[in-house]
């Protein structure tokens, strides 16, 4: 299903006990399988029951979204298949992220192998970035019409085909092979950032997609961890002997290779495009459109008119696009301040990415509890650019100890607020598509990445590593303002709501397309409360 396709009308019946609503509607089919709602021929005739009545008829070990005019109902259920699909992409995202930072890490190794420039092993990682902004439309127009299941095979494909091509390029004069390799698996990282949304909104019920989106995000920054760690060990500094130093790079490479064809292979075995029945009202009220009514230029424009998302945009991105360039430049960072660290730098680098995963959960889990998703996104700003300013400062103090508890804060906060802007931005553009708001957002990050990690980059190279972290500093502490102007409404959560409080609603749909779907065509509204805060 895709929730960019239409909508949603939502009505509440407080104070009447009978509604007529005169709208033209489709022919009464029971909703089956891939079709979630269906609504029935004529005027549908609606009356409210008292919450007794209600109880007595909804089953009481699942949730049911009552359709108007029908006598039944829209079962919503969870499936533990769920878990599978959430696993297999975290793991194919690990992979991936772990080859974006896989040569950073080790820069001075990498350039001395390949005889190159340090600035030219900084563009395998900028590469990613580079590739993701002019390739992100195709690839959410491919999500929107043809579905999860095959985006995640084009993700998981071409991770493991750019694995297997650097396997071929260990050889100091093949660069140009190692380039082709990486910007294989930045066009397979296209397929994959934008998911998390995707697969928590249509497989996770209502009290844990947060927490889902942030686990999807998890498998990131779990990649970034291992690319952090790893490298260091598998490859050190064998400058006297080359040959050593390719043999080790060659272990690594078919190493990643192995990984990336089981976790192929999984993908096509588990990834499905969605469940059999929904996980949640807001998925069951959104029906399936035929992809010929179905308008991705509309979604986008739809988007880009709604402007506390082009405000989340542009803070999303500062942020994002920081946490970019800081990792891409931390070995060149410790390096200067520290001779012969590069193992540390990779610690601190895992300091930085672990400190951040826990932070990604706490926020998930805080989330689904409390919905307080502008608050929440605000106060982690804040803390991250309050870590940006202790990391930048202590960073040349002479205590290899302290930059691994400043990273550590700076990653909680930083890392953590990935997942928050994710889940926020579905909140505020639903029922827009999840996999285009997810989308755009990591082209801002992307866009802003690739600018502050090569403006960073020549101001550590040209002046400090102070003069480059207080540059991001004066970018995060801007989005602080932006994230403060937001108008927060959370659009899919309160119609996930008029389930928890057993208020009957009426809820009308249609494609985003002007045409029409089975001859019916429906006027609708939008009106949603503001968030709800502690």
């Amino acid at each position: 299903m895709v929730a960019g396709e239409l909508v949603q009308e939502h009505l509440r019946l407080d104070n009447a006990s009978e509604i007529d609503i005169k709208t033209p509607m489709h022919n009464g089919a029971v909703p089956t399988g891939d079709q979630y709602s269906d609504l029935t021929n004529g005027a549908a005739h609606l009356t409210e029951l008292d919450s007794k009545a209600l109880e007595q008829e909804m089953p009481p070990d699942e949730k049911q979204a009552m359709l108007p005019g029908d006598e039944k109902c829209i079962e919503t259920k969870l499936f533990w298949r769920r878990f599978a699909v959430l696993a297999v992409f975290s793991l194919y995202s690990l992979v991936n992220a772990f080859q974006w930072i896989q040569y950073s890490i080790i820069t001075n190794i990498f350039a001395h192998f390949y005889n190159v420039s340090n600035d030219k092993i900084d563009w395998l990682s900028i590469v990613y970035m580079v590739a993701y902004v002019p390739l992100i439309f195709p690839a959410t127009w491919l999500l929107d019409k043809k579905g999860l299941k095959l985006t995640a095979l084009m993700g998981a494909g071409l991770n493991c085909v750019g694995a297997w091509v650097k396997c071929a390029s260990v050889r100091p004069d093949l660069f140009g092979v190692t380039v082709t390799a990486q910007i294989i698996c930045s066009v397979a990282q296209v397929f994959i950032l934008g998911l998390p949304s995707r697969i928590a909104s249509v497989w996770f019920g209502p009290k844990e997609v947060s927490t889902a989106c942030a686990t999807a995000v998890l498998g990131n920054q779990l990649g970034t961890a291992i690319g952090f760690l790893l490298p260091p060990v598998l490859v050190p500094n064998t400058v006297e002997d080359k040959e050593l130093m390719g043999h080790n790079i060659s272990v690594m490479f078919y190493g990643t290779a192995v990984v990336s064809t089981a976790l192929f292979i999984l993908t096509v075995i588990v990834m499905e495009d969605r469940p059999p029945l929904p996980p949640s009202q807001a998925q069951a009220v959104l029906p399936d459109c035929a992809p010929e009514d179905y308008s991705y230029r509309q979604s986008i424009i739809n988007l880009f008119k709604n402007k506390p998302f082009i405000l989340l945009l542009i803070s999303y991105g500062i942020m994002t696009g920081s946490f970019y360039s800081v990792s891409t430049l931390l070995n060149q960072m410790i390096m200067a301040c520290y001779e012969n660290q590069e193992l540390n730098a990779g610690r601190i680098g895992l300091t930085l990415v672990v400190a951040g995963m826990v932070g990604s959960i706490i926020c998930g889990l805080w989330l689904d509890h409390t919905k307080t998703y502008k608050m929440t996104t605000l106060i982690v700003y804040i803390l991250s650019f309050i870590g940006m300013v202790l990391f930048s400062f202590t960073l040349n103090l002479n205590s290899i100890y302290l930059v691994f508890f400043t990273a550590g804060v700076l990653g909680f906060f930083m890392t953590g607020y990935l997942p928050l802007g994710f889940e926020f931005g579905v909140e505020i553009t639903y029922p827009e598509s999840e996999g285009t708001s997810s989308g755009l957002l990591n082209a801002f990050a992307q866009i802003f990445g690739i600018l502050f990690t090569l403006i960073q980059g020549k101001l550590t190279t040209d002046y400090t590593p102070l003069a480059g972290n207080l540059f991001l500093c004066v970018w995060i502490f801007l989005g602080i303002f932006l994230t403060a102007f937001i108008k927060s409404e959370l659009k899919r959560n309160n119609v996930n709501m008029g389930i928890d409080s057993k208020t009957l609603q009426a809820v009308t749909t249609k494609c985003l397309s002007d045409k029409p779907t089975n001859g019916a065509k429906m006027e609708t509204s939008v009106s949603f409360s503001q968030e709800t805060s502690l």
